[in-house]
């Protein structure tokens, strides 16, 4: 059984199957990477706890950086939000994002917690 949740014609923001949680790409506000990255890991937080889910259950994490000169930034704000222990599988690439302001965009899928 496929659950989809919160789903709107161009894309769903949970899909879970089989006890795996699948995110769409998150995003944050604010002008600096540490800000978005910061506003983004917590969006993630917020679906991954609706999904029945929590960052010790990430799986898999692919980032998308518009700029890898801030890989650094970024990783300062993900090492502190990673549960120690559960870091999980992760890719990190640089690619040119939906809108100009967007620094960060990060790509989720978890395990079930339950």
């Amino acid at each position: 059984m496929i659950e989809r949740i919160d789903t709107g014609q161009r894309m769903s923001k949970i899909v879970k199957h089989n006890g795996v949680v699948y995110l769409c790409g998150q995003v944050g506000d604010g002008a600096t990477v540490t800000e978005q990255t910061t506003d983004c890991l917590s969006r993630i937080e917020t679906l991954l706890e609706k999904a029945g889910s929590s960052p010790d259950c990430i799986l898999q994490a692919i980032i998308w950086l518009a700029d890898m000169a801030d890989f650094g930034e970024m990783n300062a704000v993900w090492d502190a939000w990673v549960p120690a222990g559960a870091a999980p599988a992760r890719a990190c690439g640089e690619t040119r994002l939906a809108r100009e302001a967007l620094k960060v965009e990060i790509i989720i899928t978890a395990a079930s917690a339950g």
